[in-house]
């Protein structure tokens, strides 16, 4: 099992462009759609946690989601095989940037890469959005309105009021808003 998470972290990795949202979508099909580790309900509150807590979101998920599978160790290969792809390609790609600085074609590939990472970050989005407020992640699986989770509606619309109308800062906020889910729900 543990051999399994390294080498599933460690393609997410090697193919994850723009941080951390950006991997959500790839984390999501390994261990939700393919392996089957975590439902899609874990999936999403190891995301939320993720989100919480200090550090980088994609090292934060990986680490959750290796704990879930396969407790500490499980954690500690998960976040490892996530980290050593970007490591290795950091260090290679510093070394190219540092040869070919003036290239136009070097350029328009990063502008790509940019694009790329847009939509992965745009879908991510989307995911968590239709997660949140309709508890599943396809358009196609929302048959009406009555599917639309109020309680998470008005606890988005009073979190964005009290963060543009009070400035409130977001760590109050998200216990603020935790508080308030956990008495809703």
């Amino acid at each position: 099992m543990l051999l399994e998470l390294f080498w599933r972290f460690f393609k997410i990795g090697l193919f994850s462009f723009g941080g951390g949202y950006a991997i959500i979508p790839l984390i999501q099909a390994e261990v939700v759609e393919q392996q089957g580790w975590l439902t899609q309900k874990v999936f999403t509150d190891v995301i939320t946690i993720s989100q919480m807590t200090p550090g980088p979101l994609a090292i934060n998920t990986s680490t959750f989601v290796g704990m879930q599978v396969a407790g500490i160790s499980g954690a500690l290969v998960a976040t490892i095989g996530a980290v050593i792809a970007g490591v290795i390609i950091s260090l290679l790609l510093f070394n190219f940037f540092q040869s070919h600085q003036e290239s136009k074609v070097v350029s328009t590939i990063l502008q790509g890469l940019k694009a790329s990472s847009a939509g992965l970050i745009a879908s991510a989005a989307l995911t968590i959005i239709l997660l949140t407020f309709f508890t599943t992640s396809e358009f196609s699986q929302i048959t009406g309105l009555s599917m639309l989770d109020i309680r998470a509606v008005i606890i988005f619309i009073g979190s964005w009021f009290l963060l543009k109308r009070f400035e409130i800062h977001p760590i109050l906020l998200l216990c603020l808003a935790g508080v308030f889910g956990f008495f809703v729900y």
